[in-house]
């Protein structure tokens, strides 16, 4: 969702390089011992969360701006956690992916899904830095954004440049300090404060490139670890952003096959209007898009980011037809807003309420700290979610196309082909985002170099019909992690397999709960039960 004057899409966002990573660490040093050896304080999540159940506890954990330079500064992670029902084995903190996902909401709307796990651990969220309600990156409101159209590839990186001031003004000192490798390490604060000698992790997605990295810089602080959906650890951004068009396309072509063939689809009663009215209702919005109240808008590029998260899980399918249903008939797009994890800011009554509610909340939270970074839900910046997205995959990636590949029109000209090849509705927007890394500073190599680490076995999950981390990846993954990495094959459909597989789920909860995995052989066949061989 954006605000008035915000740049469609992802050329609104500015991209930051990294810094340099931490090597593999067995101490939290000297100077990070204030961080390693603070207490989370859990209380009532309710003046902070939407529709937190029962028994849902928050918290907050601070760790380092710079770990290079800890006594420059710090911010507040926002956590979440269900504590557990029965005899407790630890913690186990979740990423649903990303990058800028915000984990705390994630666990809000997963709650009823981890009943078993919660059994035997807090099942912890947490909003990385720059995302959700942890000091969140944003753009602010678009209004001092550059406006113009480059005639050149060398005005285009000053536009670029110009962005990325901008973008580091409204967001502050966290912008030069986001990614992976700087998360990694957040994680092994939060391990150290929720009473864990080992890290139990389980990533979904973008979640798997964090636990790999994780486990590349603290391999000896590993517990039990899924990795499910498997990104790539060698892959460029432009190829990764490729494969993901593609994969969008792919779900977005299945969805209006699926639909159309149902009494009522707002889409049409055939694929092929199903899918050209997809595109039209994308312009129209671009043209015309809906008035949300206090300057916000729902435009074409917003049910874009919308039916890539939606697309994903057949299960999501009636959901999101009855959404584009509301759209289409009412112009209502707050379904579709739920889709996304968007909350509408409250009305002005409800607001009041909640800020009275809040003022004594933030005096605590200012006289325990006057640098607090911990944000209501309710006022995460509507840009957050794609600002951090760009910006972490930017950090994580060193590539830069220069000025002189940027004037290059065949290379130019071939990309927006391929790209458009791979989706004309998905692609124009992810080849955006990789050309936006152009001109800042280089992103880390440290992923690349992943290899060989030395932990307790890890369970990867890769899908067969995943559209958006390929099974290949999985596989390649699971190589260049060593032979500690044990890989479940999962025949099925669908982004991950947890959610949608009844056997990836118990031989997912085998492992974490039991210990419970084979070396090799271990696999899912396709449909909800699985099948299921090499048990453990």
């Amino acid at each position: 969702m954006r605000t008035r004057c915000v740049i469609a899409g992802a050329a609104a966002l500015a991209l930051l390089g990294a810094g340099a990573p931490a090597l593999a660490v067995d101490g939290g040093g000297p100077d990070l011992n204030r961080f390693y050896e603070q207490k989370v304080t859990w209380g009532d999540c309710g003046k902070l969360l939407y529709d937190a159940p029962d028994g849902m506890q928050c918290g907050k954990a601070r760790v380092p701006l710079d770990y290079a330079e800890p006594g420059k500064g710090s911010i507040e992670l926002a956590l979440n956690r269900i504590p557990a029902s029965g005899e407790k084995r630890g913690s186990l903190l979740v990423n649903f992916g990303g990058p800028g996902g915000a984990g705390v909401a994630g666990v809000v709307a997963s709650a009823k899904s981890f009943g078993d796990l919660s059994k035997a651990y807090d099942i912890v969220g947490f909003d990385p830095r720059g995302v959700g309600m942890s000091a969140p990156v944003t753009c602010g409101d678009g209004s001092e954004l550059p406006d113009s159209e480059p005639d050149s590839a060398n005005a285009a990186l000053e536009e670029l440049k110009k962005q990325y001031e901008v973008c580091k003004k409204h967001s502050g000192p966290v912008a030069e300090h986001i990614g992976t490798v700087n998360v990694s390490r957040d994680m092994d604060v939060m391990r150290q404060v929720l009473g864990d000698k080992k890290l139990n992790f389980f990533g979904l997605s973008y979640g798997t490139r964090l636990g790999a990295v994780y486990a590349g810089q603290f391999p000896h602080r590993v517990g039990r670890m899924v990795l499910d959906g498997v990104d790539t650890l060698t892959e460029p951004l432009t190829e990764q952003s490729l494969v993901a068009a593609e994969g969008e396309q792919t779900a977005l072509d299945n969805f209006v096959t699926w639909c159309s063939q149902n009494t009522g689809c707002v889409l049409g009663g055939n694929s092929r209007d199903a899918k050209e009215n997809v595109a039209k209702l994308i312009s129209n919005l671009n043209e015309s898009p809906v008035e949300l109240g206090d300057g916000l808008q729902y435009s074409g590029e917003e049910l874009v980011s919308t039916l890539g998260t939606a697309l994903y899980h057949r299960d999501a399918w009636p959901y999101l037809s009855q959404a584009l249903t509301n759209l289409v008939a009412d112009r209502d797009p707050k379904a579709l807003l739920r889709i996304s994890g968007v909350q509408l800011p409250p009305t002005q009554q409800a607001r009041q309420a909640r800020q009275a509610q809040q003022a004594q909340q933030v005096r605590q939270a200012r006289r325990a700290e006057s640098s607090s970074n911990v944000v209501p839900q309710a006022d995460v910046p509507p840009d957050n979610e794609n600002t951090a997205l760009v910006m972490v995959n930017c950090a994580d990636d060193p590539d830069r196309f220069t000025a002189a590949q940027l004037s290059d029109k065949a290379l130019v000209e071939r990309l927006e082909r391929e790209f458009e090849e791979a989706s004309p509705i998905f692609g124009p927007l992810r080849l955006q985002q990789v050309l936006m890394c152009a001109g800042q500073p280089k992103g880390t190599d440290y992923i690349r170099k992943i290899e060989d680490v030395d932990t307790p076995r890890i369970l990867l999950v890769g899908t067969r019909g995943d559209p958006a981390t390929p099974y290949q990846w999985a596989v390649e993954t699971a190589k260049r992690l060593g032979d500690k990495a044990v890989l479940l094959d999962n025949q099925g459909e669908g982004h991950t397999g947890y959610f949608s597989s009844k056997c990836v789920a118990q031989k997912s909860n085998d492992y974490l709960l039991y210990g419970e995995l084979p070396r090799s052989g271990l696999y899912c066949g396709a449909g909800e039960g699985g099948g299921g061989g090499g048990g453990g």
